[in-house]
């Protein structure tokens, strides 16, 4: 075999390996989260699912947050509307999280149907929403003609 055919075969060789290694690390990192539906589904069809560690995200059901006398340890539901799960984490509990909030859990599902969550993400708010009597309050101030706060420029509030 000539010495450039080798380098050819070699060089595929190493393309080839390295493009398998990248494969198997896009389909790693591919579905960031699943749904409780989705982890419904999953665990009906592969029983084995079950302690398997996985991350759902979810919305927090409204009125479930318990909080231990620690703080270190909450209780909830997380549900997307066609599935929900019970869920216990134990650790720094976010800043953020409360009732009605976006979570991402790490963790397992338990025998039981309880997600044993290691991990816990809440969403925070990417922008201002301005309560119902905030905005109604702002409405009736530019109406009347009233003068914005500093650093609002009244120009950018008006309609065309």
């Amino acid at each position: 075999m000539h010495p450039r055919t080798k380098f050819l075969l070699g060089g595929a060789v190493v393309l080839g390996a390295a493009g398998v290694l990248m494969a198997g690390a896009i389909k790693d990192t591919g579905i960031y989260f699943l749904m409780p539906a989705e982890l419904e589904a999953k665990v009906a069809e592969d029983p084995s699912m079950v302690g398997t560690g996985v991350k759902v995200g979810a919305k927090v059901v409204p009125g479930t947050v318990v909080r231990d006398s620690s703080g270190r340890m909450v209780t909830f539901q997380m549900t997307d509307g066609k599935a929900t799960y019970p869920v216990v984490y134990r650790g720094i509990i976010p800043d953020t999280f409360s009732d009605s909030v976006e979570v991402v859990v790490e963790g397992r599902l338990d025998a039981t149907g309880t997600f044993q969550a290691t991990t816990l993400l809440a969403k925070c708010a990417s922008r201002y929403e301005a309560t119902p009597e905030s905005y109604e309050a702002m409405r009736k101030a530019m109406e009347s003609g009233a003068p914005m706060p500093a650093g609002h420029d009244s120009a950018a509030t008006k309609s065309y």
